[in-house]
């Protein structure tokens, strides 16, 4: 059972994640529990590390942002124990969950899952902070944004749990986001495959790298609200697709205004060029998404590109440095973009899907700047103004509004 950082964000919500687990350990299951960051404090620790130094020491960083969910865990232990329960916390280096040595966004190498799983048999509750680990220095390390999540799968892989369940402050999974299409439809299951390629364009439900590690380790994941009551069908379960007895042409629709957009103008049209490019920033850890490059005049070409926002900055650096290299003419950004994302697996065995993204899009004048495509998903950038009117006008065409 994990816990999101509101559930957590004040002493009443602890207890009532407290309440729920007592619910779950009095129906006889074994219950291992992953906590964030109370809601709000892991922002506040990263704008104390910046506003001493916007460059600071990552080990350092670290130290300071996992202290939250050292906190909440805790915090749920305590109220946990006054219910009756048996509980203790854990850190991460306790476990311990071992990461590699990328401090703010370490990816996970192994959890050992023995202690935990002896501590349950005994009829203890472990409360795990989440978002955190152990690097091979020795050091706290972090997991990145929604770490805990990633935090949650990982120990119900190295536990052997049956479910993976991720309480939030939304029911379920939804056809679109809700907040922008009134008529979005809450779906009961949705394929793993389905649900990384949502995650990785922008659904905010769930993290992506937890997405991969479900579907690598095959945790079925449930996520449902933690301030409605539970009932048997209640949330949305990500499982595998053989679980799904129908697929949807298009299951969801995402979108993601975090993606700026770089342009490299006048660049020599030669071989190596890209890997001169893009071998920098992978070496930077600038993850690179949408790419298309246009043929110009003269021998010379166009390469345009997004990044995640928190890597622009980064982005740019690497090619200001790399520019006597390179030998581009002129270096372009915007910031007013959006990824419209269709994702669906029955995408695989039916055609005419782009054909009625691109003409829903031109019936209402909005003009498609980069396109890229996978087997299961189709995301084109346009305007951020157009985010809107896109986002409704597709989610009608592919058929996906609530009757």
């Amino acid at each position: 059972m994990k816990f999101g950082g509101t559930s957590v964000a004040d002493l009443d919500r602890i207890r009532a994640v407290a309440e729920r687990v007592r619910i779950e350990r009095d129906k006889g299951h074994q219950v291992a529990v992953v906590v964030s960051a109370m809601a709000g404090v892991t922002n506040r620790m990263v704008g104390y590390c910046h506003s001493l130094d916007p460059v600071a020491d990552p080990r350092e960083y670290d130290a300071v942002v996992a202290s939250g969910e050292q906190v909440t865990s805790g915090l749920t232990a305590i109220a946990l124990q006054k219910l009756g329960v048996a509980a203790r916390s854990w850190q991460g280096w306790q476990i311990p969950l071992r990461t590699d040595d990328a401090h703010g966004k370490a990816r996970i190498d192994a959890v050992e899952g023995a202690a935990l799983i002896a501590a349950m048999e005994a009829g203890e509750v472990p409360v795990i902070a989440g978002f955190q680990g152990i690097a091979p220095d020795g050091r706290i390390s972090t997991l990145g944004r929604g770490g805990s999540d990633t935090s949650a799968v990982a120990v119900a892989a190295a536990v052997r749990a049956d479910r993976c369940d991720i309480y939030t402050d939304v029911d379920g999974i939804y056809t679109t986001d809700p907040r922008i299409v009134k008529k979005a439809r809450k779906l009961e299951r949705v394929a793993f495959e389905e649900m990384l390629e949502l995650a990785s364009v922008g659904a905010k439900v769930l993290q992506t790298r937890s997405v991969g590690l479900a579907l690598k380790e095959k945790v079925r994941v449930r996520v449902l609200s933690s301030f409605e009551p539970e009932t048997e069908r209640c949330g949305s379960l990500v499982v595998d697709e053989d679980e799904i007895m129908e697929n949807e042409v298009v299951t969801g629709i995402a979108y993601s205004t975090d993606e700026p957009k770089i342009s490299i103008r006048d660049i020599p049209d030669r071989p190596g060029i890209a890997a001169a490019i893009f071998t920098p920033l992978a070496r930077a850890h600038v993850n690179v998404d949408m790419i298309v490059q246009s043929t110009g005049a003269d021998g010379m070409t166009n390469l345009t590109f997004t990044v995640g926002k928190a890597d622009r900055a980064r982005a740019l650096d690497v090619l200001e440095a790399c520019r006597e290299d390179i030998s581009y003419g002129e270096l372009q950004t915007a910031d007013d973009v959006v990824k419209i994302s269709v994702v669906g697996i029955g995408m695989r065995s039916h055609t005419g899907i782009a054909s009625t993204m691109f003409q829903t899009l031109a019936d209402r004048g909005i003009n498609v700047q980069v396109i890229s495509t996978s087997e299961i998903k189709i995301s084109v950038l346009i305007d951020s103004e157009y985010t809107e009117l896109a986002m409704r006008a597709l989610h009608t065409a592919y058929g996906l509004d609530a009757v």
